[in-house]
């Protein structure tokens, strides 16, 4: 039991450079902000311009001059465009930084026959089974070859909500890794 243990841990470690490859590394500019995430706003050499905010549940922050901006699913680089383009009545030729300061909003959750099932913020590319070792693992109850990943839609494609079945045991012996797929931004893990 033991070594069948430490193989499924070395498993869930591993398995990000077996599985289809992570997307690619995303900087400052490219990351989409949500609901939580802080922001470090600052106009050069204008201190009083320069504040963290934390995007609020309906996707806004509000910022000194310009009032309410919409950041939610925008890129750090969009929102940097919208807040120079709004403050340059205020402040001309404005030098603008727009920073990252803390990820709140990439949450997944693992629900079902795990033992500590709940909400997970989640920092860096996870996949299935590193997201079920997040929530303690799976539970002697647990229906190993059923678990569903749900995704829900209404993204920028406007796709549906999407289900995809994980069978524990085929990834954790080396079979179809390509099921071991990278979670997103509010992906249930359902472990029957």
């Amino acid at each position: 039991m033991r070594k069948k243990l430490i193989f499924l841990v070395f498993v869930a470690m591993v398995t990000t450079s077996w599985a289809a490859p992570p997307p690619a590394p995303q900087g400052q500019g490219s990351y989409v902000v949500g609901p939580g995430d802080v922001l470090e706003i600052s106009v050069w050499k204008e201190e009083a311009l320069t504040k963290s905010a934390i995007v609020l549940p309906d996707g806004a922050i509000h910022f000194p001059l310009v009032g309410e901006i919409h950041a939610a699913g925008k890129t750090v680089n969009e929102i940097r465009d919208s807040i120079k383009e709004k403050i340059k009545t205020f402040v001309p030729d404005p030098v603008l930084s727009v920073e990252v300061k803390q990820v709140n909003s990439m949450i997944i959750f693992v629900l079902g026959r795990v033992n500590n099932p709940g909400k997970f913020v989640v920092n860096a590319n996870t996949n299935v089974l590193q997201g079920i070792a997040m929530a303690g693992g799976l539970n002697p109850f647990a229906k190993r070859n059923d678990i569903k990943i749900i995704r829900q839609g209404g993204g920028k494609g406007g796709e549906k909500t999407q289900y995809f079945i994980f069978r524990y045991d085929d990834v954790a012996d080396g079979d179809r890794l390509e099921k071991n797929i990278w979670l997103e931004r509010g992906d249930i893990i359902l472990v029957p």
